[in-house]
C-alpha cells in the first residue's frame, strides 16, 4: 500500500480511537455525572462563576439560552475591536506591528468571535502578541460557545416535555475547562517538544545556510495552534498557516494537528448518544456523515495523486502528485486528506495552498463547505445536521402517510418553516455574495484588477471560495484573491455574522419548541430515525439540496476550468 494513503488511514483511525472515549467523558459533562477531573476543575468553574456573578443551577428556556449567547458575543465584539485598532500602542507589541484599520478589524472581529478565522492578513506581521492572544481567547471562547448551543438541543432532545433546558453559562465554562483546555494543553505540549516557538520575545535573527541574514518571527505559537486546532477555529499564527514549519514543524505534528481538527466534532456526535442514551441513532448519524466525508475525500485524494493535467501537457512528470503550492515535508496525499478535514468542519487551517490544487481537489474543498454538515465545526457542525434530520423527518412522514415525528415530538409547519428557511440560508448568502462581487469585476475589471491573479474560471472560483468559506464559518481561502480591501472585509463580515447566528437560533428554537411539547411514545407505526434506511434519506435530502442549489456555480467555475484543461 502506497505510505501516503497508509499515514491518512492511521490519522483517521487515531481520531476513532480516541474520539469515541471523549464523546463518552463530554456526555458526562453535559449530564453533569461524575468524572476523575471534577476535583481539579470544580474549584475553577466555582471561581468564573463567583466572578461572574453567575448561578449555575438556574434553569433557562431556549430564548434564554440564546440571549445569554448574543450578549456575551457583543461584548467580545467590542472588546476585539479595541484591542485591533489600537494595537500599536498596547504592550506586547516587540516588533512593533500596527493597529489594523476600521474594517480590517471589523472583518478579524466577526471572523474569530464567530469561529471563522478568515484572515485577511498575515499574523506575524499584522498583530502584536496582545492581538494574538485576544485572538487565541476568541478561539476558545467561540468554540465554547457552540458547544454549550449544542448541549442545551441535546437536552431539548433528551427531556419528554419541558421549557427547562439547563444553563448556557455552565455548559460554556464546563465545556471549556474540562474539554478545549487540557486537550490544548496537551497538543500545545507536543508542539513545544517539536519545535514549535512558545516565547514572547520578538524576531529572531538568523544566519541562512546561503550567509545571508534573516528575521525570523517568533511568540506564543503552540497555544495559538493547538486550539486554533482543537476548536475547529483554523486561524493561523502566520500567514501560511500549517504549512509554516513554524506552525507544523514534521510529519508527527502534522497528524496531531490534523488529527485534532475531526476529533471534538466527531467525539460531540458520540456525546449525542450517551447523553440520549441512543447510541444506535449517533451512530446512524456519525454513518451518514462519514459516508459523506469519504464521497468528497477519494476524489480529491486521487486528483491530486494523478497530478495536475496541465503540467503533464507541458512534459513535465508528476510521480510525486501535484506538488504545486504544497510541502515537500507533507506530499500530494496528506495535502489533499487536510484539505478535507479542514473543509468539511468549519476548522480552515490550510498545510497548503487550496488555490493551487487541482480543479477537482478544489471543487472538494469547496462541496465541503457548501454542504457543511459532515461533522461541521464544534457543536454547530451537529446543528446543521440536525436541520435536515428535520426535513428529512417531515418528507418521510409524507412519503409514508403518517404525521412526522422525531424522538416522539410531532413535527409541525412552524419547525418546518424555520428549518428551510435556515436550509436555505446558506446557499442565498454564498451565491447572493458571489454574483455581486462578479458583476462589480466584470463591470471595471481594470479599476478592480487587483481583485483576481487569475481571471477566468479560476477567479470565479476565487471568488466563489470567499463566500462559501464565509458563510460555512470555515475561513480557508483561494489566495489568489485579493481579499483586504473595504468591499471584502465589510461584506464577507456581514456573511460570517448572518451564517454563524442565523443557523444556531433556528435549531436552537425548533429544539426548544419540540420539546415545549407533548410527549408521544413510541408505537409499532413510528418511523425509526436510528436505521440505516433513514440515514440513507437524510443523506438523500443533503445531496438534493446541494446539488440544487450550487451545481450551476460549480458549472462555471472549477467543472468549467476542468474541461478547459483536458
Amino acid at each position: 500500500m502506497n505510505t501516503e494513503i497508509l499515514g491518512i488511514i492511521v490519522m483517521y483511525g487515531l481520531v476513532m480511537l480516541l474520539a469515541i472515549p471523549l464523546g463518552r467523558y463530554i456526555g458526562k459533562i453535559f449530564n453533569y455525572e461524575t468524572t476523575w477531573l471534577d476535583k481539579i476543575f470544580d474549584p475553577i468553574d466555582k471561581l468564573f462563576f463567583k466572578v461572574g456573578g453567575i448561578n449555575p443551577n438556574i434553569e433557562m428556556t431556549w430564548k434564554q439560552h440564546l440571549g445569554a449567547l448574543l450578549s456575551i458575543n457583543l461584548i467580545w465584539f467590542i472588546l476585539s475591536m479595541l484591542v485591533l485598532t489600537n494595537m500599536s500602542w498596547l504592550p506586547f507589541n516587540p516588533d512593533g506591528n500596527p493597529s489594523m484599520t476600521g474594517d480590517l478589524a471589523f472583518n478579524t472581529t466577526i471572523s474569530f468571535i464567530t469561529n471563522t478565522n478568515l484572515q485577511h492578513y498575515s499574523g506575524e506581521s499584522g498583530l502584536s502578541y496582545l492581538g494574538q492572544l485576544s485572538l487565541m481567547l476568541w478561539q476558545f471562547i467561540s468554540a465554547g460557545c457552540g458547544m454549550a448551543i449544542c448541549a442545551m438541543v441535546f437536552v431539548a432532545m433528551k427531556e419528554k416535555t419541558t421549557t427547562q433546558l439547563g444553563n448556557f453559562y455552565s455548559f460554556f465554562v464546563r465545556s471549556c475547562t474540562r474539554v478545549l483546555l487540557p486537550l490544548a494543553i496537551i497538543v500545545a505540549s507536543i508542539l513545544v517538544f517539536n519545535g514549535t516557538p512558545m516565547t514572547f520575545e520578538g524576531k529572531d535573527k538568523i544566519t541562512t545556510l546561503e550567509g545571508n541574514e534573516q528575521n525570523v518571527s517568533r511568540g506564543p505559537v503552540a497555544a495559538f495552534v493547538a486550539i486554533k486546532q482543537l476548536g475547529t477555529n483554523g486561524g493561523g499564527f502566520y500567514g501560511p498557516n500549517s504549512s509554516n514549519p513554524m506552525e507544523n514543524p514534521n510529519y508527527l505534528t502534522n497528524i496531531v494537528e490534523n488529527a485534532s481538527i475531526f476529533l471534538i466534532p466527531i467525539a460531540m456526535i458520540f456525546a449525542l448518544g450517551f447523553v440520549l442514551k441512543r447510541k444506535k441513532l449517533s451512530w446512524t448519524i456519525y454513518s451518514v456523515m462519514t459516508l459523506g466525508f469519504l464521497i468528497l475525500l477519494i476524489p480529491s485524494v486521487i486528483s491530486e495523486m494523478n497530478g495536475n493535467p496541465a503540467i503533464s501537457h507541458m512534459g513535465i512528470a508528476q510521480h510525486m502528485g501535484s506538488m504545486e503550492g504544497k510541502e515537500v515535508r507533507f506530499g500530494a496525499v496528506a495535502s489533499a486528506n487536510w484539505a478535507t478535514y479542514t473543509t468539511v468542519t468549519s476548522n480552515g487551517s490550510v498545510n497548503a495552498m487550496h488555490d493551487s490544487m487541482t480543479s477537482i481537489g478544489g471543487m472538494m474543498a469547496l462541496l465541503g463547505m457548501m454542504i457543511n454538515c459532515f461533522y461541521g465545526g464544534v457543536g454547530v457542525g451537529f446543528l446543521n445536521f440536525y436541520i435536515f434530520i428535520i426535513l428529512a423527518v417531515f418528507i418521510s412522514g409524507l412519503m409514508v402517510g403518517r404525521t412526522p415525528e422525531f424522538l416522539g415530538k410531532k413535527i409541525e409547519a412552524k419547525e418546518m418553516k424555520i428549518a428551510m428557511m435556515i436550509a436555505l440560508l446558506h446557499p442565498f448568502l454564498i451565491l447572493v455574495g458571489t454574483a455581486l462581487a462578479s458583476n462589480l469585476y466584470a463591470g471595471n475589471p481594470e479599476a478592480l484588477s487587483g481583485w483576481l491573479a487569475n481571471p477566468g474560471y479560476h477567479g470565479f472560483s476565487e471568488m466563489l471560495y470567499e463566500f462559501t468559506s464565509s458563510a460555512a464559518n470555515n475561513g480557508s481561502g483561494f489566495e489568489g484573491l485579493g481579499d483586504n480591501t473595504p468591499f471584502w472585509n465589510i461584506s464577507t463580515g456581514i456573511v460570517m455574522l448572518l451564517a454563524r447566528y442565523l443557523p444556531i437560533i433556528g435549531p436552537v428554537a425548533i429544539a426548544g419548541i419540540l420539546a415545549s411539547k407533548k410527549y408521544v411514545p413510541e408505537s409499532n407505526g413510528t418511523l425509526k430515525t436510528d436505521t440505516s434506511t433513514f440515514g440513507l434519506l437524510v443523506f438523500a435530502v443533503i445531496f438534493i439540496v446541494a446539488a440544487l442549489s450550487f451545481f450551476p456555480a460549480l458549472t462555471l467555475g472549477p467543472i468549467a476550468e476542468y474541461f478547459s484543461a483536458k
